[in-house]
């Protein structure tokens, strides 16, 4: 029992060491992106090459002075980044990074992390109604609407690839992509989901909760010092999962770019980083080349644009893979036993109506 303990243990340490150490360097790693596409240096002091950035801006939160609001509530002013930091790294319980190498295999992985990532609103709503301002507590609300929003897109999204799988298992979703990579086609559905993982991320161009020409700095205007990092490392280490998202679902996850033996001579996981690193510097990318959208064209592009092809997708791809007679096993049965089951009902109708007219 106790071995057993110190294992588990030991791969939560594994997951979230690594994570913190890329959250960290990300941050460095973004602002030397964005410079070398506006011809600036970047970060060049501190350090080699400014490697030891995230060192000087973690030393520099932590001997700052915390300020609370004298109106603010407490407790749930200081939960508030707490719930947020928390709920970024357990979403990682069910991500696999090679097969076998996951930390809980869960059959209804997919579902786990929806409502993982559901539950991030609450973090966020909560900042900005304990501070007590209004500025964090509009910044509160337009990210609760974005959120919402756009998860909507994305669950529909899912599950256009859960109905091509027939599985909630993201080991099971990466192996099915063994043929074909559901991204190539899937293409459109790949691009919509990317972009509602921006919007639902806050990031460029849809940081509207954080826009701070309209609302300072959104739900975490009145956090200083180490009670604004969790929120920092909450955001990034979102961007990290949903690319690792992306990953599993379109890019075929842990396999090799090609189906040729030399390829598995490098080990799964090195593939599902390479992967995974492509994203964040797409993020980088978008938010140095687009500016930000306005308000009401971020709920038109969620509501009017995404919502309906998301929805059509679903129809689309339910209609080929039924006339194809390419629908997974396990959804082949489920259709079987539905069938079966609403032809008895329809039979024990009938003879209960034939009961019922010979009884009169």
């Amino acid at each position: 029992m106790r071995l057993y303990i110190i294992g588990i243990l030991a791969k939560i340490l594994g997951i979230i060491i690594p994570l913190l150490l890329g959250v960290a360097f990300l941050v460095p790693a973004e602002r030397k992106v964005m410079a070398s596409m506006q011809r600036r240096k970047g970060p060049n002091v501190v350090g080699l090459f400014g490697l030891l950035q995230p060192l000087a801006d973690g030393l520099k939160l932590m001997i700052k002075e915390p300020i609370l609001p004298s109106s603010a509530n407490l407790f749930i002013f200081i939960m508030a980044p707490v719930i947020t930091f928390m709920l970024s790294l357990v979403a990682w319980a069910v991500i696999p990074f090679d097969y076998g190498m996951v930390l809980s295999d869960l059959n209804v992985g997919i579902l786990y992390l929806f409502a993982i990532s559901s539950l991030g609103v609450y973090g966020i709503i909560t900042a900005g109604w304990s501070s007590n301002s209004k500025y964090a507590f509009l910044g509160a609300l337009r990210s609760a609407a974005q959120m919402v929003s756009y998860e909507v897109s994305i669950g529909l999204i899912i599950i256009t690839v859960l109905i091509r799988v027939g599985s909630c298992n993201f080991s099971e979703i990466v192996i099915a992509q063994k043929q074909i990579w559901f991204g190539i086609p899937l293409f459109p559905v790949f691009i919509m989901f990317f972009i509602s993982c921006l919007a639902e991320t806050n990031r460029a161009p849809f940081d509207l909760p954080e826009a701070e020409a309209e609302s300072v700095a959104g739900y975490n205007v009145e956090y200083s010092s180490m009670g604004f990092a969790p929120f920092f490392l909450g955001e990034y280490a979102n961007m990290i999962l949903m690319s690792s998202l992306c990953t599993l679902l379109f890019l075929g996850g842990w396999l090799p770019i090609l189906d040729i033996p030399i390829f598995y001579v490098i080990p799964g996981s090195i593939w599902f980083s390479i992967k995974v690193l492509f994203f964040p510097f797409v993020y980088i990318w978008v938010r140095a080349a687009f500016p930000r959208y306005r308000y009401d064209q971020l709920m038109r592009l969620g509501w009017k644009v995404f919502l309906p092809l998301s929805l059509a997708w679903v129809v689309f791809v339910s209609g080929v893979l039924v006339a194809f007679d390419w629908l997974p096993q396990f959804i082949e049965q489920f259709h079987c036993s539905a069938i079966k089951k609403y032809i008895f009902l329809i039979k024990k109708n009938s003879v209960k109506e034939q009961l019922e007219n010979q009884m009169n």
